[in-house]
């Protein structure tokens, strides 16, 4: 048992049973996309850890108090801009409590005097507003752009002594005051840039371009810049700059568009200070393809030029560092970045053609030979004896030895080491690559696993969870979440995770209707909600689309089991098991989606003599 002190942030839904009454599938669906889409994202952005969720309450953990307050005010802020527009009573607003104090933690939850305080003061907290305690306000005193307001000692259930409580004042931030307190840092937002080629297949090209120039701008330690997982959830909405520039805490913002046109770019950009409205700086570039990474760099330079930034020497050394000299080649890189995310075979086998593309043309591009490594890693989910191990190792190598400090290199290497059995060296591997980069989506999820397949199930939430908020489009997470969850017994949670998963599986089907994925991920989000008839028509319709799916036949297997159809599981998982890796099969036995059928001596013969043939063929060097 641990103990230590932690800031705890309680939050929950005003009138939530009135709004279900009025309109139960709305509700949930409007919840959800706030989650999903902002409350998720910010803590965390915040470096918070989201312990549980509780129907229409959330109970977030932060080792800074500052953080804590700094998240509450910014989803308060972002929470009444989108409910502008809404009917009152139709609006989905949270009231947040905060506290500073000692808890006890066990298995991922935490427990004691101060998660209490916590959900007391949510409790007398306002609709949209932040109740916090005297310890909270102390510690963070003048540090935010914020006031408190005292309003008096209160006498709170189960809690003995008086607390004096503190009510958050969540006035507009002033960018000038951001300045002014933050003398050596400017807070700056890049919003995507705008696709202006026709051509929606064309994104992957303007979206690489914004993460890129974000990227840059991030090394510089004087620029505070808004997360790619934070602006891209404005991506393709229209929204006022000033406004968006007080959701985020920013004074400036870099927007702007990309158009190909054969071997032809335009970039047009332009830099506001929202304080007054002025653009201060503004280009049009056109030019030949090859010289993106030119004007990428232009840009970078621009920005700190405008902003009066001094660049230190290995600033200046970091910016100057382009991943690859080859627009081609980057070109290529950024499609099967693209594909990679889709996590099923087909796409998984075309991504890694992709990387491979980009490796021929620059043998030295380290974020492209990362890439294959991860691809191979995930096609041996389907296809363990088309992937030999040891090509992944080297693969992954590679990328390590061109870019030691590359974050998706120690990400992709620890993921052939865990595969490789070599557990030790792959977290510490992971944990480079999220000391690095605590938001590389891939470091995250490949994390999350490694500590689901040792039946860590609090840790895998953790990195689960956030690798969900970092990619809003990513339903495989949610997915594993949902099934964490139902291990450690939490239902609410299990439930809520189903809910979002199925929503995001719904989006991405509708998007690309001949990926099995989404599919049998959101059969399994349904089974464990309970809809047995639309369970079962997901199911058939993951098998329609592509019957020898091995992945998706394993998901069925559990989908029939979390049912309670014993034989048509183990049916499946016998076809199945005979193909399936090691890793895959040691993944089996902590999946609690096959309780149901774990103890039927059936399922338990066909486990183990699938073991024992996997590690004969692998001790022969696949």
């Amino acid at each position: 048992m641990e103990r230590r002190l932690s800031a705890i942030l309680a939050a929950d839904v005003v009138g939530y049973s009135r709004l279900m009454g009025i309109d139960e599938a709305g509700t949930l669906q409007a919840l959800n996309r706030h989650r999903c889409e902002l409350v998720d994202i910010r803590i965390s952005d915040y470096k918070g850890r989201i312990v549980k969720l509780t129907g229409d309450g959330i109970l977030a953990e932060f080792q800074s108090v500052v953080n804590a307050v700094a998240c509450a005010a910014e989803i308060q802020r972002s929470m009444a801009a989108r409910n502008e527009n809404v009917p009152r009573d139709e609006r989905v607003e949270f009231r947040i409590g905060i506290n500073l104090g000692d808890v006890v933690v066990e298995d991922g939850d935490i427990f004691g005097d101060g998660v209490n305080l916590a959900a007391r003061l949510e409790r007398i907290a306002a609709p949209g507003g932040i109740a916090v305690s005297a310890s909270v306000r102390d510690q963070v005193g003048a540090r935010l752009n914020l006031g408190f307001e005292f309003i008096g000692e209160h006498m709170l259930k189960n809690i003995r002594q008086p607390v004096q409580v503190y009510t958050v004042t969540l006035a507009p931030p002033s960018s000038a005051k951001l300045v002014a307190q933050n003398r050596n840092t400017c807070f700056i937002a890049v919003l995507p840039f705008t696709n202006m080629s026709g051509d929606a297949d064309q994104d992957y090209f303007s979206d690489g371009i914004t993460e890129d120039i974000i990227t840059d701008l991030s090394k510089i330690s004087s620029l505070h810049v808004v997360p790619r997982n934070t602006i891209f959830t404005y991506k393709g909405i229209s929204v006022k700059v000033k406004r968006l520039a007080q959701e985020l805490g920013v004074r400036y913002v870099l927007e702007g568009s990309v158009r190909i046109f054969g071997n032809r770019v335009r970039i047009s950009g332009q830099l506001i200070d929202t304080a007054n409205g002025d653009h201060l700086w503004a280009e049009r570039y056109d030019r030949d393809l090859t010289d993106i990474f030119a004007i990428q760099d232009e840009i970078t330079h621009a920005i700190v030029g405008q902003l009066k930034v001094r660049l230190l020497p290995e600033e200046k050394k970091a910016i100057a560092n382009e991943p690859t000299a080859n627009v081609e080649a980057y070109t290529y890189y950024l499609r099967g970045r693209q594909l990679s995310h889709t996590w099923t075979k087909s796409y998984l086998q075309l991504a890694r053609r992709m990387f491979c593309k980009a490796v021929e043309l620059d043998p030295d591009y380290a974020r492209a030979y990362a890439g294959i490594a991860d691809c191979d890693a995930a096609i041996r989910d389907w296809a363990p004896d088309d992937v030999p191990l040891r090509r992944i190792l080297e693969m992954s190598a590679r990328a390590l030895a061109l870019d030691p400090d590359l974050p998706e290199a120690h990400a992709s290497h620890g993921l052939a080491l865990h595969q490789s059995g070599f557990d030790d060296r792959a977290a510490a591997a992971f944990e480079r690559a999220l000391a690095l980069d605590p938001n590389l989506f891939e470091a995250n999820f490949h994390y999350a696993r490694f500590f689901f397949m040792h039946g860590n199930f609090a840790e895998s939430v953790q990195y689960f969870t956030r690798a969900a908020a970092i990619r809003p489009d990513d339903y495989v997470s949610p997915i594993h979440l949902m099934s964490a969850y139902r291990s450690l017994g939490r239902v609410l949670d299990t439930e809520n995770w189903a809910r979002l998963g199925l929503l995001r599986a719904e989006r991405a089907l509708n998007l690309n209707p001949e990926n099995s994925g989404p599919a049998h991920r959101g059969a399994l989000a349904l089974a464990h909600m309970g809809d047995t008839k639309r369970a079962r028509d997901w199911a058939a319709r993951a098998i329609a689309i592509d019957p020898d799916d091995i992945v998706a036949q394993y998901n069925l297997a559990c989908v029939y089991s979390v049912l309670g159809d014993v034989d048509q599981a183990i049916d499946l998982l016998e076809r199945l098991l005979p193909h399936s890796s090691v890793y895959h099969i040691k993944w089996f036995n902590n999946d609690s989606d096959l309780d149901n059928i774990r103890d039927d001596p059936r399922f338990r013969r066909l486990l183990a003599a699938a073991m024992m043939q996997r590690e004969r063929i692998e001790r022969t060097g696949s």
